[in-house]
């Protein structure tokens, strides 16, 4: 039955949701059976070990005798303290030399029929209103479990009653104590959703009011929020999809992951950080649908995924490729035999391996090919899992694979336009100065003559080599090219190319992950009159002195420092002052040049009126001489 959300104001959201769940294979798990001492369902628990292990249960039985219940919650509830939720689920704990499993996870392939089997025997538990605090008497809405262990806490409101998910964020926020065993980050529950019938919000650390929710919905219409549900609630992807027991096993398998962080302190010493990894929902979506698509179609096939700035291609990248790399058909043959990462972005390489080696528990899955083309051509021959290259191989890369024909490979290319490509794809000029007009004009011309598009290059590579039917290419970009489009983009049924996924800049914008520059974009035209000597002079072409005098005048030092004056002054006293002092402003320069210049006239301008308040960052690729 399908309820609209008013009805949902006498029938509950609580019990709506369950409804579904316990429909789809859920258990229903029962408050009484939550231990608070442990944080955990400890008669789901035990029911799951006794089912799956029997013979393990009857050893530790022997070896605790009437105590081994409480041996084996404690022993459980040490390693969920020292280890985390994550790591025990995926790999289980001893006692007294007894391996347990906690979990059993959908293998690769459907060889071993124990393991599918095993995988069946999960219990995956509903259980609502669930009081979890040794303290007071305070309850959560929802609480899922997997054998037992709590994994995902849910508060859901419902608009129509007055309330909506900004309602369960504050909830989270203000009466949610990380201090309380379930809440404790890694110890037990990995993810908190904030639900309401419109959206979904999600977090995976509670820190007070310091808590950060992410959003997790769909997108509608290129924007923020869910489109219209023709069969039920906005949100019910979240239960219908994203919750039911072949999705959530893989995501705790395959996608969650925790993430170290370093950074210096204001000493100089070393910081490390955790931050618990749980995809948004278009990463998901469009990790999932290239997988089903690689696996129903097979090797060949190129792929689009247009996902803006802000939307986290680095974690979308690292799934995908661990995911190709473990891909088989029907008939479970693997379908490619080596992943090939094509990125300059030094991140990826330790995330990467890192992320890897918690998923699968083995290291050497990944190599990053840092040495020679000998390496490289070794590492693509001996067939590893995952190899990691830059832009400047990728010529060579596509040679070498072309020449395997009976290896299978997957391409994935990553935001192949990024100014550090260029440099790689081709050998730009790395010292720049002007002194004259006529150098000017040289410079100016020898760039747009000469300059490299990565995009282009990678194109031109691939068309010149041709449809190669032992490689597919899954290229990320955030701002695709027309040519991109219809290189690697699929088909739609207007007989145009698109986008195979697409995560908007728009709805990266209203979703708050990055910042609408055009609603604070401030212009200051510079008016000069340079015609005449153009028109006077026949040495000059037209339109290269006019260009060339043009960049002339721009970078000359009084123009300059009167824009600066403008802007500091203006920054200071009207843009530092938004986003709770913490506004940043940026200017963006025509040239690696002009960047520079404004760098170092910034900081004469700010010595010299003495605010110590605020310091410039100037980034450009290569080297930059200024005379």
């Amino acid at each position: 039955m399908v309820y609209t959300p008013l009805e949902l104001s006498e029938k509950g959201f609580e019990e709506y949701v369950q409804e579904y769940l316990l429909k789809t294979g859920y258990l229903e798990g029962s408050p009484k059976d939550f231990n608070k001492e442990y944080a955990l369902d400890t008669k789901t628990l035990f029911e799951f070990l006794e089912d799956t292990q029997p013979e393990k249960m009857d050893k530790l039985r022997q070896i605790h005798k009437d105590q081994y219940e409480f041996k084996i919650t404690n022993r459980l509830n040490t390693e969920l303290n020292n280890r985390g939720m994550i790591d025990v689920l995926r790999h289980g704990i001893k006692d007294y030399g007894v391996y347990l499993d906690l979990a059993y996870f959908k293998p690769a392939s459907n060889l071993n029929d124990e393991i599918v089997k095993l995988y069946e025997k999960n219990r995956i538990s509903v259980t609502r209103q669930v009081r979890y605090s040794l303290k007071n008497e305070n309850s959560i809405d929802m609480l899922i479990c997997v054998n037992g262990l709590p994994v995902i806490v849910l508060e859901l409101k419902n608009p129509f009653t007055g309330q909506t998910y900004e309602d369960a964020i504050l909830q989270f926020k203000n009466d949610r104590s990380p201090n309380e065993l379930l809440f404790e980050f890694k110890k037990r529950a990995i993810v908190f959703f904030a639900v309401d019938t419109w959206e979904v919000y999600m977090a995976t650390r509670l820190s007070g009011d310091k808590t950060f929710f992410l959003p997790f919905n769909k997108g509608c219409d290129g924007g923020k929020g869910n489109p219209d549900n023709p069969d039920g609630l906005k949100t019910a992807y979240l239960w219908e999809e994203i919750l039911q027991k072949d999705s959530l096993m893989d995501i705790l398998k395959k996608f969650v992951f925790i993430e170290i962080g370093e950074k210096k302190d204001i000493d100089g010493n070393i910081v490390t950080s955790e931050t618990i990894i749980f995809p948004r929902y278009h990463q998901l979506d469009a990790v999932r649908k290239m997988e089903a698509d690689a696996k129903e179609k097979g090797v060949g096939i190129n792929y689009l995924v247009q996902h803006s700035a802000g939307s986290g291609k680095t974690y979308s990248i690292s799934w995908l490729a661990h995911r190709l790399a473990n891909l088989h058909d029907d008939e479970d043959n693997p379908v490619f035999d080596s992943v090939i990462v094509i990125t300059d972005r030094r991140v990826l390489d330790r995330q990467l391996q890192d992320s890897i080696y918690q998923l699968e528990h083995k290291h050497g899955v990944v190599e990053k090919i840092d040495k020679d083309s000998n390496q490289l051509a070794d590492a693509i021959k001996g067939g590893t899992r995952i190899i990691i290259s830059t832009l400047q191989k990728f010529p060579f890369i596509i040679e070498k694979v072309g020449e395997l024909e009976n290896q299978k490979y997957a391409v994935i290319i990553d935001e192949a336009h990024s100014s550090s490509a260029g440099e790689n794809m081709a050998s730009l000029r790395e010292v720049l100065s002007v002194s004259s007009l006529e150098e000017a004009a040289k410079l100016d011309e020898e760039l747009e003559g000469k300059e490299y598009d990565p995009d282009e290059e990678i194109l031109k590579i691939i068309k010149k080599r041709g449809k190669q039917p032992n490689i597919s290419f899954f290229a990320f970009t955030a701002t695709p090219k027309a040519k991109t489009l219809e290189m690697f983009g699929t088909i739609g049924e207007d007989g145009l190319p698109h986008p195979f996924h697409l995560y908007s800049m728009r709805q990266a914008i209203e979703e708050g992950f990055i910042l609408d520059v055009l609603q604070n974009y401030v212009t200051y035209e510079t008016y000069f009159k340079l015609a005449k000597k153009i028109e006077d002079d026949p040495a000059f072409d037209k339109a290269k002195a006019t260009k060339a005098l043009t960049r002339y005048v721009s970078l000359h030092p009084h123009n300059i420092a009167q824009k600066t004056e403008i802007m500091v002054e203006h920054f200071k006293n009207v843009t530092r002052h938004k986003i709770g002092g913490r506004a940043k402003a940026m200017v963006v320069t025509s040239s690696r040049l002009h960047a520079v210049r404004y760098k170092h006239a910034f900081d004469e301008y700010i010595k010299k009126k003495g605010y110590r308040d605020m310091k410039t960052l100037v980034a450009f690729s290569g080297t930059v001489k200024d005379d």
